[in-house]
């Protein structure tokens, strides 16, 4: 039986004072914790980064879609309440907009070799041209001909894009189709993508952050002898 995988974005938002130290240790207690969920095989792959106050949180559920209190429990206490329609919550839901890929099952979507770099990176959209980037990058994911890193994804929260990929990257298209030429691409790449973007410290449009967590495959080795870098 074929089991589902949920790729999931979330952003959280750190309290205006904590205590360094012990947020790092709630850190590193979250990552013992997702390690033994991945030898369960109840997670795939986890990355969880930081951006000032800011978190991006994203990782792959087996089977169900599982909260982000379940796998960083330890992190609750250091986050800010997100109000909502149903009440408040710890992580906002970052809507899935951008992808290369559907994962087929657990076989299908297993790295045939770990990744030298699981990467996380943001992006501040201008106000005015919001809709036109979600508009052009969902019509690039129905084409599903634009070929990039299979474990790519952009989840979106108010104007902010959260980007992981991996490297190096395994190019494929959503339909799998090797000889796919996307047209939707040729329309996005003639409003002048550039435009698009607020520039952001090193003024380019996306703004890589470091890892607190990036662990995957190489967490059901341990114990083996073999040892992996998880990168950032």
């Amino acid at each position: 039986m074929k089991q589902p995988i949920y790729r999931c974005h979330y952003r959280g938002q750190l309290l205006d004072t904590y205590d360094e130290t012990a947020f790092g240790e709630a850190v590193a207690q979250a990552e013992g914790h997702i390690k033994e969920m991945i030898q369960m095989n109840q997670v795939m792959t986890a990355a969880l980064y930081q951006y000032g106050s800011m978190l991006f949180f994203y990782y792959e559920a087996v089977e169900e879609e599982r909260q982000p209190e379940e796998l960083a429990k330890t992190l609750t206490p250091f986050l800010k309440k997100w109000p909502g329609q149903t009440g408040d919550r710890n992580w906002a839901w970052m809507y899935h907009i951008y992808y290369h890929a559907v994962p087929q099952s657990v076989e299908d979507w297993k790295r045939p070799t770990l990744p030298q770099l699981r990467r996380g990176r943001i992006a501040f959209l201008k106000t005015e041209k919001l809709f036109d980037y979600v508009y052009h990058h969902i019509a690039i994911v129905k084409e599903g001909l634009l070929k990039g890193d299979k474990y790519q994804s952009i989840g979106i929260h108010e104007n902010i894009l959260f980007s992981y990929f991996e490297e190096p990257r395994t190019n494929v298209n959503i339909r799998r189709d090797p000889n796919g030429v996307s047209r939707e691409i040729d329309a996005w790449e003639a409003l002048d993508p550039k435009s698009h973007f607020i520039p952001g410290p090193e003024g380019t449009s996306f703004t890589f952050l470091p890892a607190l967590i990036a662990v995957g495959q190489e967490a059901a080795e341990e114990g083996t002898g073999t040892k992996y870098p998880a990168g950032q």
